[in-house]
């Protein structure tokens, strides 16, 4: 599944870079994020619970951040499992483009699902991860323009 999306930010490039790679904004912003620990400036561990359909699973994985072509992109790959409900994996490529005053963020994700969660059809998982992103972006753009504003 390939999810892409464009979201314009009410801040400078090099806040909105600063906030993809603050693990307390990402924690605030990621739906059902119940812990998200940062090993290194490349590795971050989380602890994720979702309920896609009639199926809940707390999903632990890791994520690992390509800022070699920062800060006008950058790259994350992650893969969690979720127990008896089963396993995603996949990859983000982002872009930032700096627009006067704000920042257009534009990104390709890449998901693979495996397991019980697989089995409840391409249309559900699509629409809960589209509906995840949404989430995961409206919040993000809302917590980085107040930081900035303050």
């Amino acid at each position: 599944m390939e999810l892409t999306d464009e979201i314009r930010i009410a801040a400078p490039k090099d806040a909105v870079y600063r906030a993809l790679n603050d693990p307390d904004v990402l924690r605030e912003c990621i739906p059902g994020c119940e812990e998200l620990i940062q090993h290194s400036p490349e590795h971050l561990e989380a602890k994720v619970v979702l309920k896609i359909g009639p199926v809940k699973a707390r999903f632990s994985g890791e994520v690992t951040l390509d800022n070699s072509q920062a800060p006008d992109a950058f790259s994350l790959s992650g893969e969690g499992k979720g127990g008896a409900a089963g396993f995603a994996k996949g990859g983000a490529d982002v872009s930032l483009t700096a627009d006067g005053d704000e920042t257009v963020l534009s990104y390709t994700a890449k998901v693979t699902i495996g397991g019980k969660i697989a089995q409840l059809g391409s249309r559900l998982i699509a629409g809960t991860a589209k509906k995840l992103s949404a989430k995961f972006f409206d919040k993000f753009g809302e917590v980085v323009a107040e930081q900035f504003v303050q």
